[in-house]
């Protein structure tokens, strides 16, 4: 497997396990990740939210963690990246309005770069205005967005070519596992070697 350039769009009140878990998984296989965030610099840090599913008619929101980016966003080069990892949260309503964020998430559809969208992270690329004629899913109350933006919705975990989403935290390993697929990434789950008697 060759190491993969991945670019991770973070922002204050990210959620917490869409960003921590997928930045630490992709590592751990050896990729190369760098979280960034807009008026952000390497060390910087992003409050995260816990988003929670406690049987209320929309999720609950709790303090996270400080989750420390370790690249400067206004270093970013889009075309130096392989991948892309939009997490969800509370970060992408306002990241939206971002003009370089929406540029960035532009290229990797235009380049059909394997990109990566967890729960409310499909508001980035609505604005983007890259779902028309995709299918996906997100967060189920975002199917009307997704709707209008012209893309074709759909439960559970979803991949459309080179895109894979995610409704939120607990599609983590089929969201994960699809991403990996997309990148290339073998891994061996080799028989360990017997104990000696």
């Amino acid at each position: 497997m060759s190491s993969q350039r991945i670019l991770l769009l973070a922002g204050d009140f990210v959620e917490d396990y869409e960003v921590m878990v997928p930045f630490q998984a992709l590592e751990m296989v050896g990729h190369e990740v760098h979280a960034v965030c807009p008026d952000k610099e390497s060390g910087d840090t992003c409050p995260t939210a816990i988003h929670d599913f406690e049987g209320d008619q929309t999720y609950t929101e709790k303090p996270g963690h400080q989750f420390e980016l370790n690249h400067d966003f206004d270093a970013v080069e889009p075309s130096e990246y392989d991948a892309l990892v939009v997490p969800g949260g509370r970060a992408p309503e306002y990241l939206r309005t971002y003009d370089a964020v929406l540029e960035h998430v532009r290229h990797f559809f235009e380049a059909d770069k394997p990109v990566a969208c967890l729960c409310h992270g499909v508001q980035l690329l609505a604005a983007a205005d890259v779902l028309d004629g995709r299918t996906c899913t997100g967060y189920p109350a975002l199917e009307t967005d997704v709707r209008t933006a012209g893309g074709d919705w759909a439960e559970g975990v979803t991949r459309d070519g080179n895109l894979v989403t995610g409704q939120a935290w607990p599609d983590h390993p089929e969201w994960l596992a699809q991403f990996l697929e997309c990148l290339g990434t073998d891994i061996d789950h080799a028989e360990p070697a017997a104990a000696d008697d």
